[in-house]
């Protein structure tokens, strides 16, 4: 693969003429996008005074092969080490970029714009979630978080920290001169002609800033309720609850666990052009066309309850709070949901039914809650098994014990190989389980009935997380560690 270092044709030459040199040698081996232009390719012929050999391809493949060459390959630790000598001025780094630049564009050659660059395609490349820059007294931790779990990979020297930590601060459009309180920004980029959206969040700590860097791809927002995985029992329950006129659909989960995901699926579904959705988020993530979103700003007084107060004079059909987090705003969406709106939200809970629990101790009385919750979904994320170095062994005592199987059964396990950087994990699946508010779990609800009774009760007929999460280990999918890892053991 073609290396970033002095390209004999520039990135903005090869996204104009869709040429990119693969290989340089006796001839030039390039590939172009079809159909070929012939004036580029004379020019391409001109200016690197050989022979051409041409590949044509198609528009995504084309992409795909842009971002490789000109995208990765900035990330060399030492070579970027030691070009930080002390004596850059910090005047380098407050150059600002436009809203939407393409980092790939940029012509400024200074190391630590180059080592943004670097991390940020090298995360796009490896489909990481977040970039955690973590300042210590003798060196700067660069981590990414790869299917949910924090990989280092640059360790650089500590004086790198604070021109790095500047950089990226301009470009999130934060003060950089404020270094004791905690700061949170955004910026839009294009980055191989990929559109994401960048969440950054700085926070003082001992040696330093911290910053953190969630990549937001805007693709990923435009899921349908049919791409997230759930097993059809659960789909079809969740798109009967989702149908209802009015009522409480609750995600439960803990954070990064594809909450709002789902909830933006469901939305999507809903939205038909015949109702007005309103949304009250924390940030918003994604934008989605034709539905009215709004940020929480609790420095102005925009809190949860507050925007939810708001936009229910809106005349909504369907509201979207981004999570219940207090009594004053669970009160009103219970509200809301009695008055004829379908409220979609999230509670920060283990399991579907102590949602209940949480909502309970808000002071929400069971009386309401029992008519308004329709159904409460909880869900995880877990690591899905590399395909091409997955293993298969026979079930022990303790994998039976814990799967509950009686039988001899193969299962697979994690080994480890370059497709998927040696972590014997590719990618991520998502365990689901769902509680509908039928009949006799209204009454129980109503009658301040105990978590146990509730449970009990409610999946007599369908399956929990455990039983989501030994499914997907049966079928390969993943390994008995990444269950147990995600879901606790109920009994």
């Amino acid at each position: 693969m073609a290396e970033r270092q002095d390209p004999l044709l520039s990135y903005s030459f090869a996204r104009e003429h869709g040429v990119v040199l693969l290989d340089m040698g006796a001839v030039a081996q390039v590939a172009v996008l079809a159909p070929p232009r012939p004036a580029s390719l004379l020019e391409v012929r001109r200016a690197l005074g050989v022979p051409l050999v041409i590949e044509t391809l198609t528009p995504a493949a084309f992409d795909r092969r842009v971002s490789d060459i000109y995208a990765v390959g900035a990330i060399e630790a030492d070579a970027l080490d030691g070009e930080f000598n002390g004596e850059n001025s910090l005047d380098t780094l407050v150059q600002g970029i436009p809203k939407a630049a393409d980092l790939l564009e940029a012509n400024d050659e200074a190391p630590v714009i180059r080592l943004i660059n670097g991390l940020i395609a090298e995360a796009m490349k490896v489909r990481a979630s977040d970039i955690h820059i973590e300042p210590f007294e003798n060196k700067l931790s660069v981590r990414l978080r790869i299917d949910g779990v924090l990989q280092e990979i640059l360790a650089l020297a500590g004086r790198v920290a604070p021109l790095l930590v500047s950089r990226i601060k301009v470009m999130a459009r934060l003060d950089i001169a404020e270094k004791r309180l905690p700061q949170d920004g955004r910026l839009s980029l294009t980055i191989g002609g990929k559109a994401l959206d960048v969440r950054v969040s700085t926070l003082p700590s001992q040696h330093g800033e911290r910053v953190v860097m969630r990549l937001l791809d805007k693709t990923q927002g435009h899921l349908r309720l049919d791409q997230l995985g759930m097993e059809p029992r659960t789909l079809t329950a969740l798109r009967a609850a989702i149908a209802e006129p009015n009522g409480i659909v609750l995600v439960t989960g803990p954070t990064g666990s594809g909450k709002t995901t789902t909830l933006y699926a469901a939305l999507s579904e809903l939205n038909d052009k015949t109702r007005n959705i309103l949304t009250v988020e924390d940030p918003v993530e994604y934008a989605l066309e034709g539905v009215g979103q709004t940020q929480v700003n609790p420095r102005v007084g925009m809190t949860f309850a507050a925007g939810l107060r708001a936009i229910l004079r809106q005349d909504p059909d369907i509201v979207m709070v981004g999570e219940i987090r207090d009594p004053e705003t669970g009160q009103i969406a219970v509200q809301a949901s009695l008055t004829g709106h379908l409220v979609l939200s999230t509670v920060h809970t283990n399991s579907a039914i102590s949602a209940v629990t949480r909502l309970r101790d808000m002071g929400i009385e069971s009386f309401l809650l029992a008519p308004t919750i329709k159904a409460i979904v909880a869900q995880r994320l877990v690591r899905r098994l590399c395909e091409d170095c997955k293993a298969p062994f026979s079930a022990g005592a303790v994998e039976k014990k814990i799967l509950g199987l009686s039988n001899d059964a193969t299962l697979y396990k994690s080994v480890g190989c370059p497709s998927c950087k040696g972590t014997g994990y590719r990618g991520r699946l998502g365990l689901y389980e769902i509680v509908v508010v039928h009949e006799a779990l209204r009454t129980l609800i109503h009658d301040d009935a105990s978590e146990q009774d509730l449970a009990r009760v409610a999946f007599q007929d369908t399956e929990t997380l455990t039983h989501c999460g030994v499914r997907q280990v049966m079928a390969g999918a993943t390994s008995v560690e990444e269950v147990l890892r995600v879901v606790r053991q109920d009994g």
